[in-house]
Protein backbone atom coordinates (compact mmCIF):
# COMPACT_ATOMS: atom_id res chain seq x y z
CA UNK A 1 0.00 0.00 0.00
CA UNK A 2 1.01 3.35 -0.70
CA UNK A 3 0.92 6.78 0.86
CA UNK A 4 -2.10 7.94 -1.45
CA UNK A 5 -3.98 4.55 -1.30
CA UNK A 6 -3.94 4.74 2.82
CA UNK A 7 -4.52 8.29 3.28
CA UNK A 8 -7.57 8.93 0.59
CA UNK A 9 -9.18 5.50 1.21
CA UNK A 10 -9.06 6.21 4.75
CA UNK A 11 -10.17 9.17 4.87
CA UNK A 12 -12.76 8.58 2.54
CA UNK A 13 -14.43 5.94 4.68
CA UNK A 14 -14.10 6.99 7.87
CA UNK A 15 -15.85 10.62 6.55
CA UNK A 16 -18.69 8.55 5.31
CA UNK A 17 -18.75 6.71 8.37
CA UNK A 18 -19.08 10.57 9.98
CA UNK A 19 -21.51 11.23 7.97
CA UNK A 20 -23.33 8.49 9.15
CA UNK A 21 -23.20 8.69 12.77
CA UNK A 22 -23.99 12.53 12.39
CA UNK A 23 -27.26 11.52 10.30
CA UNK A 24 -28.52 9.38 13.26
CA UNK A 25 -27.77 12.48 15.97
CA UNK A 26 -29.77 14.39 13.76
CA UNK A 27 -32.65 12.51 14.11
CA UNK A 28 -32.59 12.44 17.82
CA UNK A 29 -35.19 14.69 19.84
CA UNK A 30 -31.99 16.57 20.80
CA UNK A 31 -31.02 18.20 17.24
CA UNK A 32 -27.85 20.18 17.13
CA UNK A 33 -27.91 20.49 20.73
CA UNK A 34 -25.77 16.88 20.65
CA UNK A 35 -22.76 19.08 18.66
CA UNK A 36 -21.49 20.54 21.91
CA UNK A 37 -21.63 17.37 23.43
CA UNK A 38 -18.46 16.18 24.97
CA UNK A 39 -16.75 12.44 25.75
CA UNK A 40 -15.31 14.13 28.88
CA UNK A 41 -15.21 17.89 30.55
CA UNK A 42 -11.59 18.20 29.06
CA UNK A 43 -12.28 17.42 25.47
CA UNK A 44 -14.03 19.11 22.91
CA UNK A 45 -17.01 18.53 21.71
CA UNK A 46 -18.56 16.97 18.74
CA UNK A 47 -18.92 20.29 16.51
CA UNK A 48 -14.97 20.26 17.19
CA UNK A 49 -14.16 16.98 16.17
CA UNK A 50 -15.99 17.59 13.11
CA UNK A 51 -14.27 20.57 12.55
CA UNK A 52 -10.75 18.27 13.45
CA UNK A 53 -11.52 15.63 10.94
CA UNK A 54 -12.60 17.88 7.92
CA UNK A 55 -9.38 20.37 8.55
CA UNK A 56 -7.00 16.82 9.15
CA UNK A 57 -8.03 15.95 5.18
CA UNK A 58 -6.73 18.97 3.41
CA UNK A 59 -3.29 19.28 6.24
CA UNK A 60 -2.45 15.72 5.25
CA UNK A 61 -2.99 16.89 1.29
CA UNK A 62 -0.66 19.71 1.86
CA UNK A 63 1.87 17.53 3.37
CA UNK A 64 2.20 14.76 1.11
CA UNK A 65 0.47 16.29 -2.21
CA UNK A 66 1.66 19.99 -2.23
CA UNK A 67 -1.69 21.49 -2.19
CA UNK A 68 -2.85 24.94 -0.30
CA UNK A 69 -4.85 24.49 2.51
CA UNK A 70 -5.74 26.72 5.83
CA UNK A 71 -7.35 25.24 8.22
CA UNK A 72 -11.18 26.59 9.16
CA UNK A 73 -11.39 27.49 12.78
CA UNK A 74 -15.24 27.59 13.01
CA UNK A 75 -17.04 24.53 14.31
CA UNK A 76 -20.45 23.96 12.57
CA UNK A 77 -23.21 24.80 14.45
CA UNK A 78 -26.08 22.65 13.01
CA UNK A 79 -25.91 19.09 11.81
CA UNK A 80 -26.63 20.25 8.35
CA UNK A 81 -23.79 22.78 8.19
CA UNK A 82 -21.70 19.86 9.61
CA UNK A 83 -23.01 17.20 6.54
CA UNK A 84 -22.29 20.43 3.80
CA UNK A 85 -18.78 20.76 5.42
CA UNK A 86 -18.10 16.88 5.59
CA UNK A 87 -19.55 16.61 1.93
CA UNK A 88 -17.19 19.44 0.85
CA UNK A 89 -13.92 17.39 2.26
CA UNK A 90 -15.32 14.71 0.33
CA UNK A 91 -15.37 16.55 -3.15
CA UNK A 92 -12.03 18.03 -2.09
CA UNK A 93 -10.30 14.69 -1.85
CA UNK A 94 -12.08 13.67 -4.69
CA UNK A 95 -10.06 16.44 -6.57
CA UNK A 96 -6.56 16.19 -4.05
CA UNK A 97 -6.69 12.49 -5.05
CA UNK A 98 -6.01 13.68 -8.74
CA UNK A 99 -2.84 14.97 -7.74
CA UNK A 100 0.92 13.22 -7.80
CA UNK A 101 1.79 12.82 -3.99
CA UNK A 102 5.44 13.10 -2.49
CA UNK A 103 7.48 9.08 -3.21
CA UNK A 104 6.68 7.34 -0.30
CA UNK A 105 9.72 7.28 0.66
CA UNK A 106 10.25 11.56 0.77
CA UNK A 107 11.57 13.24 3.55
CA UNK A 108 8.62 14.78 5.82
CA UNK A 109 9.11 17.17 8.50
CA UNK A 110 6.61 16.60 11.05
CA UNK A 111 6.58 20.13 13.50
CA UNK A 112 3.73 19.90 16.38
CA UNK A 113 2.73 23.02 18.08
CA UNK A 114 4.29 21.76 21.78
CA UNK A 115 7.35 22.13 19.41
CA UNK A 116 8.40 19.12 19.21
CA UNK A 117 9.70 17.63 15.21
CA UNK A 118 9.62 14.21 13.81
CA UNK A 119 12.24 13.59 10.69
CA UNK A 120 9.51 10.85 8.50
CA UNK A 121 8.90 9.73 5.23
CA UNK A 122 5.81 10.67 3.39
CA UNK A 123 4.67 6.44 3.84
CA UNK A 124 5.59 6.91 7.93
CA UNK A 125 3.73 9.94 8.26
CA UNK A 126 0.71 8.61 6.87
CA UNK A 127 0.87 5.10 8.79
CA UNK A 128 2.27 6.39 11.88
CA UNK A 129 0.88 10.12 12.22
CA UNK A 130 -2.10 11.36 10.11
CA UNK A 131 -3.79 8.13 9.93
CA UNK A 132 -3.74 7.39 13.92
CA UNK A 133 -5.13 10.80 14.43
CA UNK A 134 -8.14 10.84 12.09
CA UNK A 135 -8.69 7.72 13.54
CA UNK A 136 -8.68 8.84 16.84
CA UNK A 137 -10.65 12.43 16.70
CA UNK A 138 -13.43 9.71 14.57
CA UNK A 139 -13.58 7.28 17.58
CA UNK A 140 -13.96 10.45 20.25
CA UNK A 141 -17.27 11.60 18.25
CA UNK A 142 -18.62 7.88 18.08
CA UNK A 143 -18.08 7.64 21.45
CA UNK A 144 -19.47 10.82 22.17
CA UNK A 145 -22.80 9.60 20.55
CA UNK A 146 -22.42 6.47 22.37
CA UNK A 147 -22.01 7.91 25.74
CA UNK A 148 -24.98 10.30 24.63
CA UNK A 149 -27.56 7.19 24.26
CA UNK A 150 -27.32 7.34 20.33
CA UNK A 151 -27.84 3.44 18.89
CA UNK A 152 -24.85 3.46 17.30
CA UNK A 153 -22.40 -0.12 16.81
CA UNK A 154 -20.01 -1.40 15.12
CA UNK A 155 -21.80 -1.29 11.93
CA UNK A 156 -22.27 2.01 12.22
CA UNK A 157 -18.30 3.06 12.62
CA UNK A 158 -17.04 0.56 9.85
CA UNK A 159 -20.40 0.49 7.19
CA UNK A 160 -17.57 0.26 4.16
CA UNK A 161 -17.05 -2.95 5.16
CA UNK A 162 -20.55 -3.96 3.29
CA UNK A 163 -18.79 -3.90 -0.02
CA UNK A 164 -16.67 -7.13 1.43
CA UNK A 165 -19.25 -8.96 2.66
CA UNK A 166 -19.45 -12.66 1.10
CA UNK A 167 -22.73 -13.38 0.46
CA UNK A 168 -23.88 -17.13 1.19
CA UNK A 169 -24.57 -19.33 -2.21
CA UNK A 170 -28.57 -19.49 -2.85
CA UNK A 171 -29.53 -23.24 -2.46
CA UNK A 172 -31.88 -24.55 -5.65
CA UNK A 173 -35.20 -25.92 -4.02
CA UNK A 174 -36.13 -27.54 -7.38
Amino acid sequence: MNTKDLLVTSQRHMLGTLKGLLAKAAADERGDALLQAKLAEDMHPLSVQVRFLCNMVGVAMQRVAGIDFTSSEEDPATFAEAQARIDATLADLAEWEKLDFAADDAALELAIPNGMVFDMTTITYARDWSVPQFYFHIMVAYSILRKEGLDVGKADFVPHMFQYIRQPASGTDG
